[in-house]
């Protein structure tokens, strides 16, 4: 079977690392066409817009989408890229791969994609400016109930949810609500629920309490780049935005200007959100394959960018990987 790829390598070190990506992916026994499209910084000042319809459009008829990064027009295009294809979860998972660093850490932030201050509805007032905080029942119940599918389809016992409803009664209350509602479904995974300052504590002093992680947007953004913190940086962290029908995969990271086009970024969080594609398209044994590879790469430390200690570059790094499947 051949799978239809929508590629968008976006802004700054964005084409470098999902150029990095398709290395590793084409050394695979598996047919991919690749479709790329524009968006981003560059496309704007080339087109006078950041996402064209036509992106939208490659995007939402592909088995897939591989994105790399966005520069400052970042809600201009995956944010909206996320509504347009109606991807409601995003997953961002926080895993050591250096476990002899950074210990044995390894949980799951669902985070909600649709709703919540990332709307991006906002005015200004006579005294400064609004943000409007979006928060629903169905919204919150839908990203609750993925949050336990997950857990027990990946055999975690444990679901926390991340909120701010002693000060947001209304919104996050509802949000709190809704999750122990859903939570009722599964009497047999654990919960509990912390305010979202709390859990910024919690990461730092005890990381290994978190199996599963569901909250909202803003919160979920925060606190998975905290996580990153945890288990060596943004170059390890990847994403998956997943919809009824489509599937949108991202590294956390931004677009890093200042180091691209030097060939010296990190492609790991790029190869592992290839990864999460390659489950969500149903090839999970060659995505744990590569996953393998990745991490015997990264322990190694000599076939890999600097800031994993190595002096390869980018490509260098994609390319040893496939060789090694």
């Amino acid at each position: 079977m051949a799978y239809n790829i929508a590629v968008i390598g976006g802004d700054g070190i964005g084409p470098e690392v999902v150029d990095a990506a398709i290395t590793v992916l084409d050394k695979l026994p598996v047919e991919f066409n690749y479709t790329y499209a524009e968006a981003g910084d560059e496309c704007a000042e080339k087109t006078g817009v950041p996402l064209p319809d036509e992106t939208i459009e490659i995007a939402k008829n592909a088995d897939a989408v591989l994105f790399g990064a966005a520069g400052e027009t970042a809600a201009a295009v995956i944010v909206r890229l996320r509504q347009e294809l109606e991807t409601f979860v995003n997953l961002r998972p926080v895993k050591s791969l250096q476990p002899e660093k950074y210990g044995n850490i390894d949980f799951m932030i669902v985070r909600e994609n649709t709703e919540d201050l990332y709307i991006g509805e906002e005015e200004v007032t006579e005294d400064g400016a609004v943000a409007y905080k979006r928060i629903t029942k169905n919204a919150s119940e839908k990203i609750a109930d993925y949050a336990f599918k997950y857990a027990q389809d990946t055999n975690r016992s444990k679901v926390t949810a991340v909120h701010k409803a002693n000060v947001l009664k209304v919104t996050d209350g509802l949000f709190k609500d809704s999750f122990y509602k859903v939570a009722e479904n599964y009497p047999e995974i654990e919960t509990n629920d912390f305010y979202v300052d709390a859990t910024a504590m919690y990461l730092i002093t005890n990381p290994l309490d978190f199996e599963v992680i569901v909250t909202t947007n803003l919160y979920g953004d925060i606190l998975s780049d905290e996580g990153a913190g945890l288990v060596g940086g943004l170059g390890m962290i990847p994403s998956a935005n997943i919809g009824d029908e489509n599937g949108l995969f991202e590294p956390v990271h931004g677009s890093a200007p200042d180091i691209a086009g030097q060939g010296i970024a990190d492609p790991a969080a790029t190869i592992l959100s290839a990864c999460m594609m390659l489950d969500y398209l149903g090839e999970s044994e060659h995505a744990r394959h590569i996953e393998e590879v990745l991490i015997n790469v990264i322990q190694e430390g000599v076939h890999v960018t600097l800031d994993l200690g190595g002096e390869y570059s980018t490509k260098q790094m994609a390319e040893y990987i496939a060789e090694q499947l």
